[in-house]
This record gives structure tokens, C-alpha cells and sequence, in this order.
């Protein structure tokens, strides 16, 4: 069960997760949680719930000003990438943890380094992954048999398919994350300076072949690429209209759900790319001066089980993506994630995805710059 504050500060088996409580869904989700490791651990979750996760950070910074260094009130929290930036920059953070949890190892980090960094800065340990969004393609199986897997396979679709595909330009969240993936994607194996601040010799370097590629793929684009999509949604309705074939979104249950309203046709079927999927990922940390960093441990490990990853992401539930490789699995871990009667439009549950992680804070507007400067007459 989830219990509220106590007022008890010290080791307790209490863990006060400090997390945003504006979800309904969510709240519900970190209620089965307690329920769970207060069987398997005794530990009971109050969960603190955050209008604004600012102020669980705030809140850690003035107890280390005031010299509380060993019993502070936050035990875990649900961080994103700015606050994980404050609390890193301030020493706020328990140090070097999320490797001492069995169930890390199952996000397979060697080849997943997104949930190795956050905003560009390397989490070295501090935070743990617990859920995330990704980039999936999605095409209409009444014209195309065999979608193209990789960027340059994707070049040579577009190339045999002319006027089959489009991307809204980079001012639209999905036209600039199409432009993230591309950039990873042309560049892998030279990926480092990605996740520094875009500084000017660097960004020449490493967009010279995505500007190669984008000039090559224009003129085979909707309208030789002559104007631009505007908006994803325009996308989705090129694509309803059968004049697309190929598309993406950053959220795969989109894709099903879109086909139940029918906005999109029933032969349309959701996959990852082979070469790597841009994903947004959202941690969860522990506070430098919990009293209670064991138990916090043993929660963020069961949020990162099998169980809990698969139950989380049942659109039932929350709809979470699940940040395990669920293709390294045993078997049997592996069925938690298949649906009974999925979505034929769906994202196969089991389909692996190889997660790139979002490039520094400060590329986004140097690349949506530059792509403005070199396209942007023409639309």
C-alpha cells in the first residue's frame, strides 16, 4: 500500500519516492509497486507526490546547505535530464549504485548507451533507467513487402519508391527527432561529440553526411521535395490517404490506436529500425543523503524486473516502454511482454530495439538552424 508522510527521518523501511503525481495511470502503477516489494521486502513506498520535480531537488539542496549530509527526506526520485544536470553539478546524488542491481544488466547497456547518459551527460551510475519512448517506422503491408531497416536502406526505398515517403520539417518535434536519428545513424562508430555542446568544427564534421544524405533524398521525396511536411499529422493522413507508404512516430501505441479510429488503414504494421531507434528515456536517482539507500535500491532493482517492466507497459496500465532488451530474456521473462490477441498494427512486444540516445541539449537548435539555413528558402 502507499502510505503518506510520516515525519520520521533516519533508516526506516520506509523509501519516500518522490515522484510527479499528475497521472492517474502513473499513481496507480507506483501503488502496485509498493504492494509488490512490501511482500517480497517488507519495504513499504510513500509515494511523495511532485507537482514539480524541481522541488524534491530544491528541497535536497537546502538540506546539504544546512550540513544535513546523512538523513535527508528524499530517498528516490523521478528525475528528468535538467534536473539530473542540478543535482549532478551540486553533488546531490548517491554515487556510483545502479551497477550493483542485478536487473541492469537486462537493458543491456554495451549496446543500448542510451540509458547510460541523460541530456548529453554521462549518468555515471547515479540514475537508473525505468521507462522510455522510441522511434518506430511504420508502413502499409497492401504496398510495401519488405521495409527498409537502416538510413541507407531507407535511402534506397525512397529511391525505388519516389514520392512514397516525407518528413514534416525540423520545427515539428518529429521532423527534428528524424534529423537526430539520421545524424546518429550516418555517424556510428564517431558518435562522442554528439553528446557535447555543438561547437562549430564538430557540428561541420559530423552533419556533413547527413547533409549529403538529405540532399540526395529530397528529390525522390513527396513532391520530389519540393514542400515539406508542416506537422506529423499531416504524415499519418498522406499515409490514411495511400499516398505515403512509409512513416514514424515517437510513440508506438499511437500507431494501433490510430488504426482503431480509422485514421490509418488496417494493413498498416509498426517496426524499429536495425541500426538503432532514438529513444528518450526517464530515470529514477537517489538522493546523496538517504538514510534509506538500500531499500531504495531494492525498489529501483523490482522496477526493473521483468514483472514490473512487463505490467507497466500494458496499455491497461500506463503504457510505458519497457527499457529491458527483452530479446535477452530467458524465455519464460520473455512471455510477460507478449499480449494476448496484439494489435495487428502493433509493435511485435518482442521486437528488439537498439536505443540511441538524445544528442547534447545544445544540437537541437544548431540543427534546426542549419537545416533551415540549407532547406528553408525552398519551403
Amino acid at each position: 500500500m502507499v502510505v503518506f508522510a510520516c515525519g520520521t527521518i533516519g533508516a526506516t523501511n520506509e523509501v519516500r519516492f518522490h515522484a510527479w503525481g499528475g497521472s492517474a495511470q502513473v499513481n496507480q502503477y507506483i501503488q502496485w509497486v509498493s504492494q509488490q516489494v512490501n511482500q517480497q521486502h517488507g519495504i513499504t513506498i510513500n509515494h511523495v507526490k511532485l507537482a514539480d520535480t524541481s522541488d524534491a531537488v530544491s528541497r535536497v539542496l537546502a538540506e546539504k546547505s544546512a550540513g544535513n549530509h546523512h538523513n535527508g527526506s528524499v530517498d528516490l526520485i523521478w528525475i528528468n535530464g535538467e534536473n539530473f544536470a542540478a543535482m549532478q553539478s551540486n553533488g546531490l546524488l548517491a554515487p556510483s549504485w545502479v551497477n550493483e542491481l542485478a536487473n541492469f544488466s537486462l537493458t543491456n547497456p554495451t549496446e543500448n548507451p542510451a540509458v547510460l547518459t541523460d541530456f548529453g551527460l554521462p549518468t555515471n551510475g547515479q540514475e537508473a533507467p525505468w521507462g522510455r519512448a522510441a522511434m518506430v517506422f511504420y508502413y502499409n503491408s497492401a504496398h510495401v513487402k519488405t521495409p527498409p531497416k537502416t538510413a541507407h536502406e531507407l535511402m534506397s526505398f525512397v529511391v525505388e519508391n519516389p514520392g512514397s515517403f516525407a518528413y514534416p520539417t525540423p520545427n515539428d518535434y518529429l521532423g527534428i527527432s528524424f534529423l537526430k536519428y539520421l545524424l546518429i545513424a550516418l555517424n556510428r562508430g564517431n558518435t562522442d561529440g554528439l553528446y557535447r555542446p555543438a561547437m562549430p568544427e564538430m557540428f561541420a564534421e559530423l552533419t556533413t553526411p547527413l547533409w549529403a544524405f538529405l540532399d540526395t533524398l529530397h528529390p525522390h521525396m513527396w513532391r520530389q521535395g519540393t514542400h515539406m511536411l508542416r506537422q506529423a499529422s499531416h504524415m499519418q493522413r498522406l499515409i490514411d490517404d495511400e499516398v505515403l507508404h512509409l512513416g514514424f512516430s515517437f510513440t508506438a501505441a499511437e500507431i494501433p490506436s490510430a488504426v482503431n479510429r480509422f485514421d490509418l488503414p488496417p494493413t498498416i504494421r509498426t517496426y524499429a529500425m536495425a541500426d538503432g531507434s532514438l529513444s528518450n528515456i526517464h530515470f529514477v536517482a537517489i538522493a546523496y543523503n538517504s538514510p534509506n539507500a538500500d531499500n531504495a535500491k531494492k525498489v529501483v532493482n523490482f522496477l526493473l524486473s521483468p514483472v514490473a517492466q512487463a505490467y507497466k507497459k500494458r496499455l491497461d496500465v500506463w503504457g510505458d516502454d519497457t527499457v529491458l532488451d527483452v530479446a535477452l530474456l530467458p524465455n519464460e521473462d520473455a512471455q510477460l511482454f507478449q499480449v494476448e490477441g496484439a494489435h495487428p498494427s502493433a509493435l511485435p512486444p518482442s521486437e528488439r530495439i537498439i536505443m540511441f540516445a538524445e544528442p547534447h541539449a545544445s544540437w537541437t537548435d544548431a540543427l534546426r538552424n542549419a537545416w533551415f539555413e540549407r532547406y528553408g528558402a525552398r519551403y
